[in-house]
């Protein structure tokens, strides 16, 4: 079954709002085996409304919208929806039950408006709402090409829309027949390369057409290799995804850091609980980015010690290598000198040191970020280019000095 997704109002096409109802929705029909082809947005205005609906009906099997079902003027779901299908719009005593008894219920007097949300496309069934005006509607009706397509129209406020799916959705979908089929997805992660460079370095995975399917995509430098699989079972679509899991991690090596909802810094809090060891940073170009993360994942009395964050060379120069006589005359060597000089004021296995990162020349040159990681067995040291997007460069810095201890720890 093929089910698209409409988020109507002019405060979601407008920006004002953001459409978390469709990522929800589309969330559930995929639990379901439903695959969730299109997603629609439109704003108040009846004709693109009608629109919109009309192309829904005419290509997916499921349609579900949110938003529209209110008594105001701009409210046109309920009419546009009766268009659509060229059908009239007809009380239904039931519904206008539902409103005027809410309203008893929180003893208000109904405003005259409201009565509108008793009116129903003819043919259509109520969607109870318990805790809302504005009950929704389902309504089944045939496609031009003869197949038979069932429109679920619920409010927008997301309490009220997910209590409806819970209480007559869910059983009415099963009841066409979702849930005999079983779609289940398996993110896998990873840093250290380009989207282009990781596609190219497994080029038959990404083809379309390809069962199971993978997809990928970049999200502020990590890269996410989405897999998804159909079948009659968790079981069956398992077994299809391993075998691709594994061709995956073959392809990649080390680029391939976790899975899920794994970020950088939860492997690396786990590698240093794994192996006993402990960390420290000092941070001038990430402002403390970095120790954020860490101590996030590791936890209070976890194996990151803390950290220092400096504005430039000179002020991080200052908290760790105060008795210098003549410091390192290039960045790479403060940087080093930094890693080792942090891990000895902490105490700690591993010292972490991230250099300043520099804006680009004249000429637009993108700089050179330094980072260093120190420990008792030497030091490594990493050089990478700062030209990416400005928005996300100290994440992307950040990103770099935690994945430089994970290599370190994969190796040990």
């Amino acid at each position: 079954m093929i089910a698209e997704i409409l988020a109507i109002g002019d405060e979601i096409t407008g920006g004002q709002l953001l459409d978390t109802n469709s990522q929800w929705l589309s969330q559930r029909l995929g639990e379901l085996g439903v695959r969730v082809l299109y997603h629609s947005t439109v704003g108040d205005e009846l004709p693109a409304c009608i629109d919109a609906f009309r192309r829904a009906l005419g290509r997916a099997d499921i349609i579900i919208s949110t938003g529209g079902l209110g008594p105001t003027a701009d409210d046109l779901t309920r009419e546009a929806l009766a268009a659509a299908v060229e059908c009239p719009l007809v009380m239904l005593p039931e519904a206008l039950e539902h409103v005027r008894g809410l309203f008893v219920r929180r003893k208000r007097e109904m405003p005259p408006q409201n009565e509108l949300q008793a009116y129903f496309p003819e043919g259509s069934r109520m969607v109870p709402n318990p805790h809302g005006t504005a009950p929704g509607i389902d309504l089944e009706t045939t496609r031009p090409d003869g197949g038979r397509a069932r429109f679920f129209a619920l409010p927008g406020v997301p309490a009220e829309m997910r209590e409806m799916w819970q209480g007559t959705l869910l059983d009415a979908l099963r009841g066409m027949g979702a849930g005999r089929r079983v779609i289940v997805r398996r993110n896998i992660k990873c840093f250290g390369a380009g989207e282009s460079m990781v596609e190219s370095l497994m080029p038959d995975l990404i083809r379309r057409g390809r069962v199971p399917q993978v997809g990928i995509n970049a999200s502020r430098a990590t890269i996410i290799l989405r897999i998804v699989a159909e079948g009659d079972s968790e079981a069956d679509c398992h077994a299809q995804i391993e075998p691709t899991v594994a061709e995956i991690r073959k392809c990649l090596g080390t680029l391939v850091y976790g899975e899920g909802d794994d970020e950088l810094q939860d492997v690396v809090a786990g590698l240093l609980r794994q192996r006993g060891r402990s960390l420290a940073s000092a941070e001038i170009g990430t402002a403390g980015l970095v120790a954020h993360w860490l101590a996030k994942a590791a936890g209070t009395g976890g194996p990151y010690r803390g950290g220092l964050t400096a504005a430039d060379e000179a002020a991080m120069s200052r908290l760790l290598l105060p008795g210098e006589l003549a410091l390192p005359n290039s960045e790479a060597s403060l940087v080093r000198a930094v890693a080792v000089a942090c891990r000895e004021r902490f105490h700690a296995d591993f010292g972490l040191a991230i250099g300043p990162i520099p804006p680009p020349d004249e000429s637009g040159k993108a700089g050179q970020v330094h980072f260093a990681l120190a420990s008792a067995s030497g030091k490594r040291a990493l050089q990478i280019s700062s030209g990416i997007h400005p928005d996300i460069v100290v994440d992307y810095c950040a990103k770099h000095a935690i994945n430089l201890v994970r290599l370190e720890l994969q190796e040990k």
